[in-house]
This record gives structure tokens, C-alpha cells and sequence, in this order.
């Protein structure tokens, strides 16, 4: 295994990139980003000035761009790309050629400047619907969406891609949720806990689905740790990455225990995606087990709301994944 200091993070500036740069950092690795920065310049502020830090505002899909930025690079972690079905479905042709398009081209010159270890974030979505059953690695793929659809894909495209010298591995996140400088507030936890905050209620989309969540902070721990471990034991594998499975109206409960007693308003849904995601393998195999729960996550974006760190918080689109692309016409 060769010593990896170099680190290339597509997407840095995001919701997770903004919380792992900082502990990449810490942990003495130099990192450059690559982001198009569409959510602020701000998300990194904690990290500015570090000798340790470059920062490339560009897109991912420029090959010059990127060719440039792999220059020396020991490690890739692609966190980039439109990163749910709604956001997504505002623009198909966009979705592929950022998330597809630009990830084959991103594979191959990764291999071509020599990169020795390439982590994937792709997503517990690609299973689709699994009733009743605890969701393995093994499970056969259903993806329900194009957005879920090319996730599958480029795992397929980065597994061929992987030789002797090209260490690479598949994460699948469940949820992320918490509170992080580039915060999302389009994702369930963080949803129900914006409002039961600063609406004073939470409303409930159907409430009976099962979701997969992980602390953003266990996430972010999780891909430093990934460029530790040998090579072997990461190789051409592949790794759901969870911890809590709870129904949505569980997670609402949770909310107000930490938040106080605020009214839940249930509403019908069509959106009945449920599924129990198992992280069994890389508890097993990594020695990886989170250790942050979903009352943590609420805690802190309470903490941050506050605190003033969340100006704005149900209007402005900075939080909002389609209201921020839809006001920059993105292409």
C-alpha cells in the first residue's frame, strides 16, 4: 500500500465535503477541492488558510480542469454531483453529464495521472424498493429513478476500471443528516427539525416509511478512514454505510423529544420509499461502527439554529438543493 497524503475531493464544498475537508486537514493530508461553489463561498471558512487546503472553483465536467487538479494526486473522494431524485428531474440531460458523463471521464484520467485509490460515494437508493428484508450488498440493484439508475452505473464503470494499481471502493450512504457550514435542510431529519424550530410544528409525509440515516460527522470520519486501511481489505468492494433505521414518524418523535412539544401534522404521501438499510459488512469487515445518533444530529442543528449560524432558515435557497439550482438555471 502506498502512502497516500495527496487528496483530490470533487464536491468538497457541499454538505459532507464541508464537514470531511476540515478533518482531512487535521489529520495532515493536503487536499484540493474542485466545486462549483453554487452554495456560498463560505462553506469552508473553517479551513481557509491552511497551507494544507487548495481550493478550485471549476466543474468537474472540464477535462482540462480536472486533468490539471489530479496532477500528483494519491486519492480521489467524488463526492460531486446533482444529489437527489428531485434535483436530478429538474434537468435529465444535466443529471447524466454530471453525475455519469463527467464520472467516466473522471475515472480515466485518475487512472492516467497515476491515482492509487479512488472512493465513490454513490447511494442507498440503488436498491429501490426492499420490503421487508434488510438491505445487503448482495441484494440485487432496482434503481427507481435515473438519478438512482446512474449511481448503479458508474459502480459498474469504476469496478471495471480497478487494476492492481488502482485501489478503488463503493460507499453507499444512507441519509446524511446534521448540521455541517454547507448545510442542507431538503434532507428528512433536517427537515422535521427546521420546522419544528422556526415553524413551531412538523408536518409528516406519510410517516410509515423506513429510512437509513447517518450522522454527517460519521460519514465524514468514515471517508478519512477509508484512506487508511490496506488495500485488501477495501479493494473492489463495496459498503452500505448506516447506522439507524427508523420509520419517519419515529424520527418526528425524536425530534420533539430534543426540540420540545411541538404539534405533528400527518399528511398523505406518494412518495413511499421504505427501506432498512444493514451495515453489518463493514462493521464486520472495516471494524467501522458510527457512534453519533439521529438525536445528536437534531441536537446540533438546534444548537446551530441558536446560535445564528443558520440565517434564513425556511427561505433561503442556499439550504435547498432545486430552489438554489432553479434560481442559477445551472447547465
Amino acid at each position: 500500500m502506498r502512502t497516500i497524503k495527496k487528496v483530490l475531493v470533487t464536491g468538497g464544498a457541499g454538505y459532507v465535503g464541508s464537514a470531511l475537508v476540515p478533518r482531512l486537514i487535521a489529520a495532515g493530508f493536503e487536499v484540493t477541492v474542485v466545486d462549483l461553489y453554487i452554495y456560498g463561498d463560505g462553506t469552508l471558512a473553517g479551513a481557509k488558510g491552511s497551507p494544507l487546503l487548495r481550493e478550485i472553483k471549476g466543474d468537474i465536467r472540464d477535462a482540462a480542469l480536472m486533468d490539471a487538479a489530479l496532477e500528483g494526486m494519491d486519492a480521489v473522494i467524488h463526492l460531486a454531483c446533482i444529489s437527489n431524485d428531485p434535483s436530478y428531474d429538474l434537468d435529465p440531460e444535466l443529471g447524466r453529464s454530471i453525475n455519469y458523463d463527467a464520472f467516466v471521464q473522471l475515472v480515466e484520467l485518475s487512472k492516467k495521472r497515476g491515482v492509487g485509490r479512488f472512493i465513490y460515494a454513490s447511494s442507498s437508493s440503488v436498491y429501490g424498493i426492499k420490503e421487508g428484508v434488510s438491505v445487503t450488498e448482495d441484494l440485487p440493484l432496482e434503481p427507481l429513478t435515473d438519478y438512482s439508475r446512474y449511481k448503479a452505473e458508474c459502480e459498474k464503470v469504476l469496478l471495471a476500471a480497478a487494476a492492481e494499481d488502482f485501489v478503488v471502493c463503493v460507499l453507499r450512504p444512507a441519509t446524511v443528516c446534521g448540521y455541517s457550514a454547507r448545510l442542507r435542510l431538503d434532507l428528512t431529519v433536517n427537515i422535521l427539525t427546521n420546522h419544528a424550530v422556526n415553524k413551531g410544528e412538523i408536518t409528516v409525509f406519510g410517516g410509515e416509511q423506513l429510512r437509513p440515516n447517518i450522522h454527517i460527522d460519521d460519514m465524514a470520519e468514515l471517508y478519512v478512514r477509508m484512506l487508511g486501511y490496506p488495500d485488501g481489505s477495501i479493494h473492489k468492494k463495496i459498503f452500505n454505510a448506516g447506522y439507524e433505521n427508523y420509520k419517519v414518524r419515529e424520527i418526528a418523535e425524536m425530534v420533539r423529544k430534543v426540540v420540545g412539544d411541538v404539534p405533528v401534522r400527518t399528511v398523505p404521501t406518494d412518495d413511499n420509499r421504505s427501506y432498512h438499510v444493514s451495515s453489518e459488512k463493514i462493521r464486520r469487515e472495516l471494524g467501522f461502527v458510527p457512534s453519533r445518533s439521529i438525536e445528536d444530529a437534531v441536537r446540533g442543528l438546534r444548537d446551530a439554529f441558536a446560535a445564528g449560524k443558520v440565517p434564513d432558515p425556511l427561505t433561503d435557497s442556499r439550504y435547498f438543493n432545486i430552489k438554489r439550482m432553479t434560481e442559477l438555471g445551472l447547465k
